[in-house]
């Protein structure tokens, strides 16, 4: 019971307190799991300019490739995490993208090139989620290619690559670790010898 004179709302304010001192620590902790979310994903998207072509940084050099998963317009099941053991190359495009068109046919060279060796490296293609499977099956059968190809549905793997122009593309090595970043379009030749000098490092490691 209250004293005489006390106030009667101080009894409530008080039995409050707790339970906003619990609450609190709760709110800061998400605001700065959020926070470092959207931090990570600034850095990863900012860390190679519009202006920046060919080999670029990125915070993902060295470390595990984020997580692909997915299946390919032809209805195959693709896990990122299972080509471990391979040399993989991502090409992140889009169907109407002028450079991406430019570059295909150096693709179709590099993938030709690479099936000649006995470890030749893996090229798939990343589709934005802009682009529907018709529209991605009519670029290939246009212009060729027979690597597999999937869409972002969601755009969250551009996200976790921080893929923000296309066309980009990432080296990952045989334990599935981001080796290359690449903006902008590449040749043949040089995204042979972009694989073969990773590949010389990895093996002399």
């Amino acid at each position: 019971m209250s004293e005489p004179g006390a106030d009667p709302g101080a009894e409530l304010e008080l039995g409050a307190a707790p339970s906003r001192r619990r609450i609190a620590p709760i709110i800061v902790l998400a605001v700065a799991a959020v926070l470092a979310g959207l931090f990570w994903v600034l850095a990863v998207s900012r860390s190679g300019t519009a202006d920046e072509l060919g080999v670029v940084d990125s915070p993902l050099i060295g470390r595990p490739a984020p997580s692909l998963r997915g299946t390919t317009i032809d209805g195959e099941p693709f896990d990122l995490a299972r080509r471990k053991g391979s040399w993989v190359v991502l090409n992140f495009f889009q169907s109407d993208c002028v450079p991406c068109k430019a570059e295909h046919p150096e693709l179709v060279k590099f993938v030709e090139q690479q099936a000649t060796f006995d470890n030749g490296a893996e090229l798939y293609t990343i589709a934005q989620d802009i682009d529907s499977e018709a529209d991605v099956r009519a670029f290939f059968d246009e212009r060729g290619g027979a690597w597999p190809a999937l869409r972002d549905e969601d755009g969250l793997v551009y996200v976790s690559f921080g893929v923000s122009q296309v066309p980009e593309t990432f080296i990952v090595d045989p334990d599935g670790v981001v080796r290359v970043r690449w903006a902008g379009q590449v040749d043949a030749i040089t995204l042979s010898q972009l694989v073969q000098q990773q590949r010389d490092l990895y093996e002399a490691s």
